[in-house]
């Protein structure tokens, strides 16, 4: 067995502190990577404070992993030691549905296997994340990372990345397209940058008024203030595609209505509560709501071969391990530009 240093939350109520653990030794067709950086997700906070319910505990959290090979099964293909490597949101699924063939994961129909806060294939381990000096993980869902971009910024792109990039794609956005972005986090800041690159013309929607510079900034080429009635009338029915990535409580009522036209909502954000919505504003111009959930491992080496040729990373704040329950307050707040990544270096 591997011994892993890492810090974990005991329970709801705990915050994260030190911990110790065992990962299992390279199996045939593993991956052992030694992490470097990992991104702090606003998922994290969720599951670690019970949120959603149905925590495990000790809990790692962490799935945006960026690290070093250090050791390959000697069935592996894809890796060997001395490459930078990315680990996302999963690290397995039952790999012979009709979903898993399509490499279509995160759809798998006996449920992928989350980085962490389940329990690995064999309903016992419990999977542990990148808050972490290391991970294991059969080579599929591992992932080839270019060493032209910044590191730091690119481990966002394993769950933040992939999660904007995919129904993008999914919506055929590209030339033309009109595209409207909720929310200027995380999620929002990729979003715009991905939109952007594909070619359309992007609106960043917000309630601050203080997110119009940062949203020129990132490349967005409109601005609209969602707490102005008379913006939001006058955009009424402008938009082919809104990408609304809103963690908080909210009624989809009010971005629906800027949809043109067999207009679509992409849903990524996850709110605590169910969001609202109207049936009227649904079927006024044949609009539909699209729900997306990160992308498989064939998408999500694609988004990063793309990023790597277009050099598109997260906007990062760097922390050590140590400031952790400090910069999960601050998330809360929306108090970082735009994503927190944590220097895996500091676990030692």
């Amino acid at each position: 067995m591997i011994t892993t240093k890492a810090w974990a939350a005991k329970n709801a109520k705990a915050a994260l502190a030190p911990f110790k653990f065992k990962r299992r030794e390279v199996r045939p067709s593993d991956v052992l990577v030694e992490i470097m950086y990992c991104g702090v997700c606003h998922s994290d906070i969720h599951q670690v404070r019970d949120e959603w319910g149905d925590s495990i505990y000790p809990m790692v959290p962490g799935h945006e992993i960026v690290g070093r090979v250090t050791k390959v099964g000697n069935a592996v293909k894809k890796f060997k030691p001395g490459d930078i490597a990315g680990v996302g949101v999963m690290v397995d699924s039952c790999r012979k549905c009709k979903n898993c063939e399509q490499e279509m994961e995160q759809y798998c129909v006996e449920d992928m296997t989350g980085t962490y806060n389940t329990f690995e294939r064999d309903g016992v381990t419990i999977a542990q994340g990148g808050y972490s000096s290391n991970i294991v993980t059969d080579e599929r869902y591992v992932y080839h990372i270019s060493e032209k971009l910044d590191l730091k910024g690119v481990a966002p792109l394993l769950c933040a990345g992939i999660t904007t990039y995919s129904p993008l794609r999914y919506a055929n956005v590209g030339r033309g397209t009109r595209v409207g972005v909720v929310g200027l986090g995380g999620l929002g800041h990729l979003g715009v940058k991905f939109a952007v690159a594909f070619g359309a013309e992007v609106t960043l929607i917000s309630t601050s008024p203080s997110k119009e510079k940062d949203a020129h900034s990132l490349g967005a080429h409109k601005f609209l203030l969602s707490t102005d009635k008379k913006q939001m009338k006058a955009a009424e029915s402008s938009f082919d595609v809104v990408l609304n990535t809103i963690s908080a409580k909210h009624n989809y009522k009010k971005y629906l209505t800027l949809l043109d036209l067999n207009g679509r909502m992409l849903v990524v954000g996850l709110p605590a509560e169910d969001p609202k919505t109207s049936p009227f504003a649904l079927i006024k111009n044949r609009r539909s709501i699209t729900g997306s959930m990160i992308g498989g491992t064939r998408e999500t080496q694609e988004m990063l071969d793309y990023c790597a040729e277009k050099n598109i990373v997260a906007d990062v704040e760097v922390i050590p391990i140590q400031q952790i329950n400090e910069a999960y307050e601050r998330m809360i707040r929306n108090d970082v530009r735009y994503r927190f990544v944590i220097d895996m270096d500091t676990l030692k």
